[in-house]
């Protein structure tokens, strides 16, 4: 008896908490409409203002708190907003909703585990609510839970197929996974329903960007700047496009109307350094990324841009402090080791350039070594000790003890971080990494494999590349690396790698084109490239474009070994100057030793 009267009043309880709202006077609860039609289009302004409106009219507390929240939310107020949340006291018809945005909230300010609790409890109330299942996704893909991210992106369409936001998001996770080309139908899927939105435009011409269709890249950006004449983001994505073409001035100029709301995006900040290295301005493009490169130490084509504004900017002293250990790896780029030789030589110390310039000369292709790291490896393990699970801790931290050479303490470091994170990318990538280096390429490419379901950079394709060769599986290789850069199209890496495989199998037209392809994008200061082309030119019977390319290189670098044999091989194939090319010839066989080309080439001028 005592239960009953106990439930019966649970449930008259229940009943007078879920009759406010719905007894509102229109006074309160029209007010109430027009701030949710305002957050239905990011208007946290307009939001605030109508709430304001509801409680001079008398609207509770609890009925607004949710609204109110998240429109401080759109705002950036978060203090604010919490002020709202944090209590956690909505009404059953808000409360979905408010536990929604206090999750959003607690995400922001980086409290992920608060956050999981805030959205199960959203969860209790409104399981079929896309948007919440977009915030969740977007929630475990920060915590490094990637594989569980795209469930829920999943279960955000399930709930709501025309939902924006889910399309977005599913559309973000698809271009990491699977390319570029994968991801347009459903950003225009999205545009259908929001044409305006300028979240999916930003997503759509960067799209359209990397897929190589410029022109409608334009059209969008425009569109954006209609929208939003101020959006910084329409700006950049323009100022990218001038920079690939050239216009260095218009790219400044572009990048300048920006003003400083790309200051927390890195790809924003490494444009404006290139372009001020291009216009000349070393010691300005230093400053911007100098900051940038202490936080992506394994970005090396950011390292290598800060090494060369370093260079320009005759800060050899900062030069050789930052990236002297770099050069001393058996795997340093050849371009840092002719940087830090020509800084050398600018200092009068010829003997110390000397030896870079030779092994820049040689122009071999180093195997996969970690990423070097600058803190000592025990302050690694002190930071690794305090937070195992976190991914700033844990892989720096096994990349030191793989150079370390400590198989045994890396197999632990990786595993305990996988463990921590099972739905991790990451985590897969980083036990794949470990496994390479411990020789069992199979498991590597297991891990590999799996990591690249959720996210696929050029970088783990490189190791996957390695992984296979290390297998034995090297038809594998040509196939995951053609259908990777079918999908990635603009990735200089897969080309590279594609035309290898394509020459390896004697198609040299296909070699020969892909090889163009990488000059006429940038390729036409790398020696190597330049030195591949005239071979695949040659074999193509086009001698003409052969010595053309090696006479590139050539000048490029006359120390190189790679580039004296090209210019030899083109030389003797073309039957002119047979001094020349008996002279290149020698040069190269004393610089990287003989080989079969070489051989080739002194048979064709005994002839």
């Amino acid at each position: 008896m005592r239960l009953a009267r106990f439930l019966t009043v649970l449930g008259l309880a229940a009943v007078l908490i879920a009759a406010p709202l719905a007894a509102l006077p229109d006074v309160q609860q029209g007010p109430i409409n027009a701030a949710r039609s305002a957050l239905q289009k990011g208007d946290g302004i307009a939001a605030e203002a109508a709430l304001r409106n509801a409680i001079k009219a008398g609207a509770p507390r609890a009925a607004i708190a949710a609204w109110m929240g998240e429109a401080f939310l759109y705002q950036g107020e978060l203090l604010k907003a919490r002020e709202w949340l944090g209590p956690g006291q909505f009404t059953p018809e808000s409360a979905g909703r408010g536990w929604r945005a206090l999750g959003r909230l607690e995400r922001l300010e980086g409290n992920l585990p608060a956050a999981g609790k805030a959205y199960d409890r959203a969860l209790s109330y409104t399981p079929r609510d896309a948007q919440l299942w977009v915030d969740i996704g977007r929630l475990r893909y920060l915590g490094g839970e990637q594989i569980q991210a795209v469930d829920a992106a999943e279960r955000a369409l399930v709930a709501e197929p025309d939902n924006v936001r889910a399309l977005e998001f599913r559309a973000q996770l698809l271009r990491d996974q699977s390319g570029w080309a994968a991801a347009l139908p459903l950003f225009e899927r999205a545009l259908e329903l929001a044409p305006e939105d300028l979240s999916l435009l930003s997503g759509y011409a960067a799209t359209l960007g990397e897929l190589g269709r410029t022109t409608e890249m334009l059209a969008v950006t425009r569109k954006m700047i209609e929208v939003a004449p101020k959006h910084p983001y329409a700006f950049y994505l323009q100022a990218v496009l001038a920079a690939r073409a050239g216009k260095i001035d218009l790219a400044r100029n572009l990048l300048a109307r920006t003003g400083d709301r790309l200051q927390a995006m890195p790809a924003g900040l490494e444009l404006q350094g290139l372009l001020e290295l291009e216009a000349g301005n070393a010691n300005v493009a230093a400053g911007l990324l100098e900051p940038l490169a202490q936080r992506q130490g394994a970005n090396q084509k950011l390292q290598l841009l800060l090494a060369r504004a370093l260079y320009e900017a005759g800060d050899y002293g900062k030069l050789h402090e930052r990236y002297d250990a770099l050069a001393a790896r058996p795997d340093a780029p050849a371009y840092l080791l002719v940087l830090l030789a020509r800084a050398h030589e600018e200092q009068g110390n010829r003997a110390a350039a000397a030896p870079l310039l030779d092994r820049a000369a040689a122009a071999t292709i180093p195997a996969l070594m970690p990423i070097p790291e600058r803190d000592p490896i025990g302050v690694l393990a002190l930071r690794w000790n305090s937070a195992p699970g976190v991914p700033e801790t844990a892989v720096p931290y096994v990349r030191s003890l793989l150079a370390a050479r400590d198989m045994r303490g890396a197999v632990a470091v990786a595993e305990r971080f996988r463990q921590l994170h099972p739905g991790s990318s990451e985590a897969l990538a980083l036990w794949g990494d470990v496994a390479l280096a411990s020789g069992q390429a199979g498991a590597a490419l297991q891990a590999y494999d799996q990591s690249a379901q959720v996210r696929f950079p050029e970088t783990l394709l490189l190791r996957m590349g390695e992984a296979f060769d290390k297998a034995g599986r090297g038809r594998d290789a040509m196939i995951v690396t053609a259908n990777y850069l079918a999908a990635f199209p603009g990735s200089r890496l897969a080309a590279r790698m594609a035309a290898s495989h394509r020459a390896f199998t004697g198609d040299w037209a296909g070699a020969r084109a892909l090889l163009e392809n990488l000059r006429q994008r940038g390729g036409n200061r790398d020696v190597r490239l330049l030195a591949d082309l005239s071979l695949a030119q040659l074999r193509t019977d086009d001698v003409k474009a052969a010595r053309e390319s090696a006479e590139r290189a050539y000048a490029l670098q006359r120390g190189s070994g790679v580039a004296a044999q090209a210019l030899g091989m083109a030389l003797a194939a073309a039957g002119e100057e047979p001094q020349r090319a008996r002279d290149l010839l020698d040069k190269a066989r004393r610089i990287g030793g003989d080989n079969p080309l070489l051989a080739e080439a002194r048979t064709q001028l005994a002839k």
